[in-house]
């Protein structure tokens, strides 16, 4: 019996360096090459040029005063800015807290007082969000807070000028006394419920995760990778900023928000070698309709992760955008994010169906959920990993780290994976999303798949809502292509017959233009759930308790 175990075996040796450091041996070997490209705006950086501004930007945060520990919010959707200040401090050893661009005032609040940020840097506006008006709002609350900087007013530029004109040295002095171990990185989970709690991550988590996350998609100075995904969580920051400058590529920034027009533009004109996204993204895209008039030749490979990936789009992905080599990533927030890859070489079969093997230096496990102990391969259980990507902890909040990290540094995922006799892992659900009808437990990813071959069906989210009888009945959310009639559940159950256990079928069909996301691109099944209570007329139902 072999068990549910693999480590990550590497010839390529981790690196021990922080992300400044790594930073300037880039810059040293392709100063002339394309660091960055705002699309958008036509900014363009070299390494060079982008070293230099990076070193202005931090030599003025350390004229205002940051220091190594101190934390520095950065609050804005994707931009130039945003990727400097991610470098400056590391150079400088501050803590970069990264907010998510959709909170709001409450949540700000909370964010700046429980990772005690000293300086914020935000946008003024984007679209209906008035950052500086929330930010004028929460600050006599903020008892840290002693400076913000708003990005493109004269402080922004003030900022610019004073670290020009500092000596570069000091910089240099500060890189000495810095670890590759310290924390440079607080990035606060999307909090479904209650308050976010703060991933605390070192230079060395994320600068190896980014790194290897690039070996495997092959990048080297040649890449130019188009980053629609935002900067505030892992998927921007560390598998597409840092896996570019650890590689000498370039980082394409198609818009400050997604916008699948602006992304299928950016990545024919600047030519791009990679692009990524979360299904939904890569949905949008697909079905965007200047998709076909889009020269997408460079294109090669890429990235889908940040949840379940639908095998019938990640077909698409590579038949209809020409990315042959793309692969598939998992992994979250405190993992600094991926544990498991698709790798280039994988079958077809392999890429399409699964989340790949093992990271390079990592090891992963799948155990039992009750008892802990790893289970025969092929047998479901929870997804657990350890290594150098597992989270310094929770800023501040012990008893929280000591609920997901063991005694022997595994992190305890709460996701239900599958590891076959190859190693290759499935993820197949949640374990808070697993849904139990009349004692059956029953995975709604395994339905998902399902639903993604109906003709009609764009895009398809199950859910588990209350019901009297059996607990939990099965809901189906739906989005159906232009021009498709619309589907009604005894349709659907008529679609599924014979090709699900009845258990399976959903008894709910809810047809929507689009889900409850977070900026992420995750659906909000907690939200979906609450909503359906009331769409079904569920509240008798759900006020029911149950052993």
């Amino acid at each position: 019996m072999t068990l549910s175990y693999a480590s990550g075996v590497s010839k390529t040796p981790l690196l021990g360096d922080t992300i400044g450091a790594n930073l300037d041996r880039t810059v040293e070997l392709h100063p002339d090459r394309d660091a960055l490209v705002e699309y958008a705006t036509d900014r363009r950086w070299t390494y060079a040029r982008f070293a230099a501004d990076v070193d202005a930007v931090a030599l003025g945060l350390h004229a205002r005063g940051i220091r190594k520990g101190d934390r520095v919010g950065i609050w804005a959707p994707n931009c130039a800015e945003w990727m400097l200040v991610q470098y400056a401090t590391a150079k400088l050893g501050a803590i970069l807290v990264t907010i998510n661009p959709s909170y709001r005032v409450h949540e700000l609040e909370f964010v700046l007082n429980q990772a005690g940020v000293r300086t914020l840097v935000s946008a003024t506006v984007f679209k209906t969000s008035d950052y500086a008006g929330m930010v004028e709002q929460v600050r006599p609350r903020c008892k840290a807070l002693t400076d913000v900087l708003l990005i493109g007013t004269p402080a922004w530029e003030e900022l610019l000028r004073a670290g020009r004109a500092a000596d570069p040295e000091v910089l240099a002095e500060i890189g000495a006394g810095l670890s590759a171990d310290d924390p440079i990185n607080i990035q606060y989970t999307s909090g479904t419920t209650g308050f976010p709690k703060g991933a605390t991550l070192s230079h060395h988590n994320i600068l190896n995760n980014g790194y290897f996350v690039g070996e495997l998609c092959g990048y080297d100075e040649e890449d130019r990778i188009c980053v629609p995904v935002p900067f505030y969580h892992c998927f921007g920051m560390v598998m597409g900023n840092l896996a570019a400058t650890s590689h000498g590529s370039c980082v394409v920034i198609p818009a400050p928000g997604f916008d699948a027009r602006a992304t299928l533009q950016a990545a024919a004109s600047e030519r791009c070698t990679s692009l990524y996204g979360v299904p939904t993204m890569f949905i949008a895209v697909l079905n965007e309709p200047s998709l076909g008039s889009a020269d997408l030749s460079g294109l090669r490979t890429g990235i889908m992760a940040g949840s379940p990936c639908p095998v019938e789009v990640m077909k698409q992905v590579i038949d209809r955008l020409g990315m042959g080599e793309v692969t598939i990533c998992y992994g979250m927030t405190e993992t600094s994010p991926v544990s498991t890859q698709t790798r280039a070489d994988d079958t077809l079969d392999r890429r399409v169906s699964t989340v790949g093997t093992v990271h390079p230096h990592l090891e992963v496990k799948v155990v039992d959920p009750v008892t802990g102990v790893t289970v025969p391969r092929g047998t479901p259980g929870e997804l657990c990993t350890r290594g150098y990507s597992v989270m310094l902890g929770y800023w501040e909040e012990p008893d929280k780290t000591a609920e997901v990290i063991d005694a022997a540094r595994w992190m305890h995922t709460g996701d239900l994976a599958v590891m076959d006799g190859d190693g290759y892992v499935n993820i197949t659900g949640r374990i808070k999303d697993m849904v139990i009808r009349g004692g059956e437990n029953v995975y709604p990813r395994e339905i998902e798949e399902f639903l993604y071959t109906h003709p009609d069906i764009v895009d398809a989210q199950v859910i588990g809502v209350p019901d009297e009888r059996y607990g939990e009945e099965l809901m189906a959310w739906v989005r159906l292509r232009d021009g498709a009639e619309a589907l009604t559940p005894e349709a659907l159950r008529k679609f599924c017959d014979g090709q699900l256990a009845r258990y399976k079928i959903p008894r709910y069909v809810h047809i929507v233009q689009e889900f409850p996301m977070t900026i992420t691109g995750k659906v909000r099944k907690v939200q979906m759930r609450a909503e359906a209570v009331d769409i079904l007329g569920l509240a008798d139902a759900a006020a029911t308790k149950h052993a």
